[in-house]
């Protein structure tokens, strides 16, 4: 690919950071950050104990728990813990951060949170950047336009131990929002809508880049929401150019760019975009004014409706698997097909927010 050939912003971020290409073209990409969770971790520390091994840059990586953190009794550490199994494999993300010089947001840390929230509030995640974590809503982090992606425990490890994750490249999808949103709708809305529209295979093989004038008019929390459900219709990446919102969000954050730095980075930060001409293998676009508040009905989120649509009827379905799922969800949620979006919309409005 010559430099006059316009690239995407998915393009721009594989290129920077791809240290080799393998004759079955895998190719070894560089990672800048790694977040490190105490559920998919200690498998990956065991593995370079085992070998003998540390870990390449441990200044790249943060760790915090996350998926075993109690909603109460959070005051009395670890020990506040109930379950045995939670408070054992935080114990152990804490021994393995302090044997491996890992840097470590414990649990009761003012800076603990979500995996995917305390990147973007440290300034940990910064636009251009390759970043992986051993969870599949770390597409979230691609709203800054950083090449983010949730990997295995087999692939933590190996990152851990060589800075580079081994993968095949995916193709180009842009999904393209125009317009202005209407009342009471929100950036859930929005990618539930997408997702009803594609499928939760929709962009299987492929990375998402979110654009138009939709899109660039939602708040960072608000493109972190599309991108975090990007894996909900198939694709690993979901991505959205750098622009002054980007900058605005991260400006001042503690680990961000300052002084020269700040100004260096904001020239680099200024090419995360796809260029005019760039190709796409695949493009949908839709108009913002069509989006209405969306509840998810079903056991999927591509079942998902209007909430003043209809159910779909089993019965009015032409694919016997589809009969099936629909009937299922029918069973589990005890709505009547067909029929306005009545009993189920209290339940959906609680499902629409587990994502």
């Amino acid at each position: 690919m010559s430099e006059m050939t316009p690239k995407t912003l998915y393009d721009k971020l594989w290129d920077t950071h791809e240290v080799i290409q393998m004759k079955d073209g895998t190719s070894l990409l560089y990672i800048d950050r790694h977040i490190l969770h105490e559920v998919t971790s200690a498998q990956a520390f065991q593995g370079l104990r085992d070998n003998s091994r540390k870990p390449w840059r441990p200044d790249s990586c943060i760790a915090t728990p996350d998926h075993n953190v109690p909603t109460t009794g959070r005051h009395s550490g670890v020990g506040g813990i109930s379950d045995p199994v939670s408070k054992i494999q935080i114990l152990a993300l804490d021994s393995n951060c302090a044997e491996f010089g890992v840097r470590e947001y414990k649990l009761n840390d003012i800076r603990q949170g979500i995996v995917h929230v305390i990147g973007p509030e440290q300034g940990l995640t910064l636009p251009g950047m390759t970043l992986v974590c051993g969870d599949s809503h770390t597409s979230t982090h691609g709203a800054f336009a950083v090449l983010a992606q949730g990997i295995g425990t087999s692939d933590v490890e190996h990152v851990l131990a060589t800075q580079c994750l081994a993968q095949k490249k995916f193709g180009n999808m842009l999904i393209k929002i125009d317009g202005e949103l209407g009342q009471g709708v929100s950036a859930k809305d929005m990618i539930l809508y997408i997702i009803g529209k594609i499928g939760t295979a929709g962009a299987t093989g492929m990375v998402i880049e979110f654009a138009g004038t939709a899109i660039t008019a939602l708040s960072m929390e608000g493109r972190m929401t599309i991108c975090n459900m990007a894996i909900e219709a198939g694709s690993r990446i979901g991505l959205i150019a750098y622009d002054q919102v980007t900058f605005d969000y991260l400006r001042g954050r503690d680990h961000s760019p300052k002084g020269d730095d700040e100004s260096q980075a904001r020239q680099s930060w200024e090419k995360l975009h796809s260029d005019p001409g760039a190709k796409f293998d695949a493009v949908f676009e839709f108009d913002a004014a069509h989006i209405s508040p969306h509840v998810s009905w079903g056991t999927s989120p591509e079942m998902v409706i209007p909430i003043n649509g209809k159910v779909p009827d089993p019965a009015e379905q032409s694919e016997e698997e589809d009969k099936g799922r629909l009937f299922s969800s029918s069973q589990v949620y005890g709505f009547k097909s067909g029929t306005e979006n009545n009993r189920c919309t209290v339940r959906s409005s609680i499902c629409r927010f587990l994502y």
